[in-house]
């Protein structure tokens, strides 16, 4: 099967979020924090929305590119023709993520880029023994990764699976506020260990890696979500303003994300009666989106930037194509 025949290709990239990462819901939680973050409706696991993710990663395309602002966010031009999304064949920015309809205009294009939610794979929590980075056969299997896919429940419910490291295993291990007997006795986590390695996850993360049961890696990650407070500065006194202080949460440093960008193929695409000439293969779209990597590990994602937040490291870029999801072949 070649490229030219190929409708899409799906490639998988892992972050690991250099500062803790707050994408909120606008809301708040009963209970909890004043400004929540988005959770997975069915899990309850935090989670980054794939709108978030693509209009971050458009905007920073468009400054690698040099189209900044026009062909970034909106799109919609000024009613004197101003700004706006050029929509042009040749452009890679509104080729590769779409651009609106603009006034007068003949329509839009809904871009060559999808991209995914990125969820959680990994996640740090506090423990005597250090970090230790948490994941489960749920958190495993939403990667799509073959490897994964057929993977069950695990033989005990209430304990965490570590690897054997030669030396005395620890017979228990508190997770955050969670004390779990620790079993190493699970054929499947080497398996697990050297498959997520292939992810371009550092080797310090493998080796204090744990697996639980879907049941606890919801406590466990909802449980140990960075929660920070915040509050107004009344300018005249230089004290804080009074009923003022907020708190919200987020991913903290160290969470180990994954979502995938299925990049459909140029050559079966018009726009406006044009052939795209800006890529021409699923594997260019995905160049064209790994242009703004190194600006999410400077810039970052979702709010709070200003205050130590958002920053995010994509490990596992173009080099790891989803060989399972090569997409479909037409004639």
């Amino acid at each position: 099967m070649t490229t030219n025949n190929q409708s899409f290709v799906t490639f998988p990239f892992v972050g690991m979020a250099l500062d803790p990462i707050h994408v909120g819901t606008g809301g708040t939680r009963l209970g909890r924090v004043d400004n929540a973050i988005v959770r997975d409706p069915v899990t309850r696991v935090p989670k980054v929305p794939g709108s978030s993710i693509a209009g971050v990663i458009r905007a920073y395309t468009a400054m690698a590119k040099g189209k900044y602002p026009n062909c970034a966010g909106l799109g919609q031009p000024e009613r004197v023709s101003a700004g706006g999304h050029c929509g042009k064949a040749d452009c890679p920015v509104c080729t590769v993520f779409g651009f609106a309809k603009g006034i007068g205009s003949s329509g839009g294009f809904a871009g060559l880029a999808a991209f995914s939610d990125m969820q959680v794979l990994l996640f740090p929590v506090a423990s005597q023994l250090g970090p230790q980075w948490i994941t489960s056969p749920m958190a495993l299997r939403q990667t799509g990764i073959a490897d994964f896919s057929e993977l069950g429940d695990l033989p005990e419910q209430q304990v965490v699976y570590r690897k054997a490291d030669g030396a005395a295993t620890q017979p228990s291990l508190n997770l955050g506020w969670l004390f779990l007997p620790v079993k190493t006795d699970w054929p499947q986590l080497d398996a697990i260990a050297q498959r997520i390695a292939a992810l371009g996850i550092p080797d310090y993360i493998i080796r204090r890696l744990g697996v639980v049961s879907d049941k606890l890696f919801t406590h466990i990650v909802n449980s140990n979500l960075e929660v920070r407070t915040s509050v107004a500065i009344n300018p005249a006194t230089g004290a804080a303003e009074e009923g003022a202080l907020f708190t919200y949460e987020a991913l903290p440093r160290g969470t180990v994300l994954f979502w995938e960008v299925t990049c459909r193929n140029p050559k079966h695409f018009k726009i406006n009666q044009d052939d795209v000439k800006a890529v021409e293969s699923p594997e260019k779209v995905r160049d064209v989106v790994a242009l703004a990597h190194s600006y999410l590990e400077h810039l970052g994602i979702g709010g709070m930037g200003s205050r130590g937040m958002g920053r995010l490291r994509v490990l596992a870029t173009k080099e790891f194509a989803n060989a399972d999801k090569p997409g479909k072949e037409v004639s």
